[in-house]
């Protein structure tokens, strides 16, 4: 495999970056080469490069964090230029209906806009990855199970 994978996150606790370890270890053990970077760090070129562009977010008030949000209103700039990506998102709270779901289900539809191609898991966490508070061990093994396949999805999108 030599798809891309670009695992971006927001982390003031450190729960959101266990997460999205836990993703970039799902994608290397299916051989994607993957970058792991933060928010603050992550350019738009970054996310043209990427085959793939999972996305990471506290929920703050049953939504994604200000950093997050602040990266998608900046990529309205490549505005079609995303297009056929494989795209995902996670999320974890401080406790159990703490609007992880819903932080997932806001960025998911900013990936759609851009003409990505998202995929959902029939077991599990099922529009991608949920933890309360640091990640447990069902949520690690849903994190790395995310990564697996998408990108494996990658791969077979855009395998060289």
């Amino acid at each position: 495999m030599s798809v891309q994978v670009l695992v971006v996150y927001y982390s003031r606790t450190g729960n959101t970056k266990a997460m999205a370890e836990a993703v970039a270890e799902g994608a290397e053990r299916a051989g994607a080469q993957v970058k792991v970077k933060p928010v603050a760090e992550t350019t738009l070129e970054d996310l043209l490069a990427a085959d793939a562009i999972i996305v990471g977010s506290p929920t703050y008030y049953g939504t994604m964090a200000a950093e997050v949000k602040r990266l998608i209103d900046e990529s309205v700039e490549i505005h079609g230029r995303l297009e056929g990506k494989v795209g995902g998102a996670f999320s974890s709270a401080g406790g159990l209906g703490g609007g992880q779901q819903t932080t997932v289900m806001e960025i998911l539809p900013t990936m759609l806009v851009h003409g990505m191609i998202l995929q959902g898991d029939p077991r599990g966490d099922h529009l991608g990855p949920v933890a309360i508070g640091a990640p447990d061990d069902r949520a690690r093994a849903q994190c790395i199970r995310y990564g697996e396949r998408l990108a494996a999805l990658a791969e077979r999108l855009h395998g060289r």
